[in-house]
């Protein structure tokens, strides 16, 4: 489930933000925001007195402590996590270009290789950079984050029909930074095909 996104911006005004950092950006080499993956350092917008600006977090807000990287959140009611869905200080969006699910069934190359999963990326039209629910927390590897998940709407049900990140219109940031916890609850519901695309399957570790 979305363990694969992208944003190819730097930070700058967007959603209401402003072009700076809470915390200093990382210089050492394997800080890619551009490419995010599980455990992976990546750009948050969220709030901190009154002001929204731009953090760098990992994605997966238990810090480690689970099996895998805890990077996408379906069920808000649960205790463990409804504790930090109620707290808008606990909230943030997460700004992406794209993001990837895999093809369901592999794919025969005919590269005498053995077949492989595509990869599915999927856009929003109206939003060249878009915004994803989510909420974070301090670990004790520093500040982590999961994006919020809804039913797949029917662009990618076909690729993955289980669920699909919770993708906000504009005029709905500033209720999932401030709201209430039922305010926010009833943005958890799937973007609309029709103002979406996807392309693929494509296969990046292979050369055809």
């Amino acid at each position: 489930m979305c363990n694969r996104a992208r944003l190819k911006n730097e930070p700058e005004t967007l959603f209401g933000s402003a072009a700076k950092l809470f915390s200093a950006r990382p210089r050492d080499n394997r800080f890619d925001p551009q490419e995010l993956r599980p455990k992976g350092r990546c750009y948050v917008i969220r709030e901190d007195a009154g002001q929204r600006a731009w953090d760098v977090m990992t994605w997966d807000v238990l810090g480690g402590k689970a099996p895998w990287p805890m990077t996408n959140v379906r069920k808000l009611g649960l205790p463990q996590w409804r504790v930090l869905a109620e707290k808008p200080g606990n909230r943030c969006i997460v700004p992406l270009t794209e993001f990837c699910e895999f093809t369901p069934d592999k794919h025969d190359l005919a590269d005498g290789k053995p077949p492989l999963k595509g990869e599915m990326w999927f856009s929003v039209t109206n939003q060249p950079v878009f915004a994803v629910a989510g909420f974070w927390q301090t670990t004790e590897k520093g500040n982590g984050f999961a994006m919020v998940t809804c039913d797949a709407n029917d662009l990618v049900a076909p690729i993955h029909p289980k669920a699909m990140i919770t993708i906000l219109d504009p005029k709905d940031v500033d209720t999932w930074l401030r709201g209430s916890y039922d305010d926010i609850a009833a943005l958890q519901r799937p973007y609309e095909a029709r103002s979406m695309s996807v392309r693929g399957p494509v296969f990046p570790t292979r050369n055809r």
